[in-house]
């Protein structure tokens, strides 16, 4: 057993949802570095900053001691504990802090004492052991007999909190952008799938009856796939019409020798006859009428079963009805019959318009030829069947005797012109299409009602 194939529609909405996720998620790590990065570079200029105004602000006074010839403008140097620090040492010992560390000084690793007078980054423990950045560089002052060392440091925390309020931005903005891009797939999913749903209507229209092809324009990615779908239909419809038209040929060719044998037993059934003669006409007469039965019955499945679900075959009930009503009254004139009509518009068969009418030709020949003087056709839908019912106003039957009239060559009354043919070839037309022929007492009239159940199209 062949295996589900997942829906296009879904597939195409998973391989979009999973691009959309993996570059939304590779654009947000790579928009995160690149931010980490700036916002770093900032940090360590802006204490690069800081760093020349100590060296700026340095000076030795008259005892020798390091001092500053001015404070540094940033108020976080004066609040203690601030989180924004800087320190002088001389071989290795604090001679100047701020006042933003109190009465701690900054550690600094083992080899932050060289004096290449390069600037040197470090990531080191602060008052109450605050994660800190700084830069460190070696100061050699003029007038100084030794060179001193100047740090400038500031706090991580305020660095990981841009951090942290970037991504938690980042991390809405790409979710938002990520439903909205989902939308759009689904959108554009769609409307590119729309055309399916066009030619599933298209299909339906034609499988219903109601159409012969599809007639509505497509896209030119689906006008190709049209064009085949209505060559094959058109193939379709060449073979079923060559199959009818070969089959009709052969049964004429059949029924004209039928014919002439028939011919030429009549003449051999003369009054003037010999009694032999006469025997053997008679039993030509019969056998040829039995053939002539199998002919018409053979002929009438063949065509039913041709017709069975062939796409676009379908009968406009009210239309084909009206048509064997005016047919009939002028057949049955003579009887001055009331044909009544009651067949709601849209509904369709899904038969061929043809077999409907020699099924119902059939039951309105015979009902007519059995009512008093009033013949009604009705139409009902039922769930997925339609009923087409004819009712008389005659004697009825019995279900014994409906058996019976259902055999092929059966005559009921052999008062009434007929050949016994049609019941049984309604039957078999009927059973062909998958429905049912049905018999039962009238019950307006009193008569028989006989009803086709058909299916129906939607």
């Amino acid at each position: 057993m062949t295996p589900p194939v997942v829906s296009l529609r879904l597939r195409l909405l998973l391989g979009a949802a999973v691009w959309i996720l993996l570059t939304l998620v590779i654009a947000g790590l790579v928009l995160a570095e690149l931010f980490a990065r700036h916002v770093q570079d900032r940090f360590a200029v802006e204490l690069g900053h800081h760093l020349d105004q100590l060296a700026s602000s340095l000076r030795i006074d008259a005892e020798g001691k390091p001092d500053l010839v001015r404070r540094l403008p940033d108020p976080r140097f004066s609040r203690p504990l601030s989180g924004l620090y800087w320190q002088v040492s001389a071989n290795g010992r604090v001679v100047l802090r701020s006042r933003s560390l109190w009465d701690q000084t900054l550690a600094l690793p083992a080899d932050a004492s060289a004096e290449d007078g390069r600037v040197r980054q470090w990531r080191i423990a602060g008052p109450e052991r605050q994660p800190l950045y700084g830069l460190e560089r070696s100061l050699l002052l003029p007038e100084g007999p030794e060179s001193l060392q100047g740090v400038v440091a500031e706090d991580l925390g305020e660095l990981d909190a841009a951090f942290r309020a970037f991504n938690r931005t980042l991390a809405l903005s790409l979710a938002a952008l990520a439903v909205a891009l989902t939308v759009a797939a689904v959108v554009q999913v769609t409307l590119g799938l729309r055309p399916l749903g066009w030619l599933r209507d298209e299909l339906a229209e034609i499988r219903s009856g109601r159409k012969r092809r599809f007639q509505r324009p497509m896209p030119s990615e689906v006008q190709p796939l049209i064009d085949d779908l209505n060559a094959l239909l058109d193939h379709a419809d060449e073979v079923v019409e060559r199959g009818r038209l070969q089959a009709g040929n052969l049964a004429h060719g059949l029924k004209t020798n039928l014919a002439v044998l028939a011919n030429e037993a009549e003449r051999l059934a003369r009054p003037d006859a010999q009694r032999e003669d006469a025997e053997v006409a008679r039993l030509m007469l019969s056998q040829v009428a039995t053939m002539r039965r199998h002919i018409d019955h053979h002929m009438a499945r063949a065509r039913a079963a041709a017709s069975r679900g062939l796409p676009g075959r379908g009968t406009d009930v009210a239309d084909c009805v009206s048509a064997l009503v005016r047919v009939m009254q002028k057949v049955h004139a003579s009887r001055n019959l009331a044909i009544r009509a009651e067949v709601p518009a849209g509904l369709t068969f899904a038969v061929d318009r043809q077999d409907l009418e020699e099924m119902l030709g059939n039951l309105l020949d015979n009902a007519c030829k059995w009512a008093k003087g009033a013949v009604a056709v009705m139409a009902v839908r039922e769930s997925k069947q339609l009923i087409v019912s004819v009712e008389d106003d005659g004697v009825g039957l019995s279900s014994e005797v409906v058996e019976r009239a259902l055999s092929p060559g059966t005559r009921l009354d052999e008062s009434v012109p007929g050949t016994g043919l049609g019941l049984g070839v309604v039957r078999d037309l009927v059973t062909s299409y998958g429905g049912k022929l049905v018999f039962a007492p009238s019950s307006e009239s009193g008569g028989l009602r006989a009803s086709l159940r058909l299916p129906a199209l939607s």
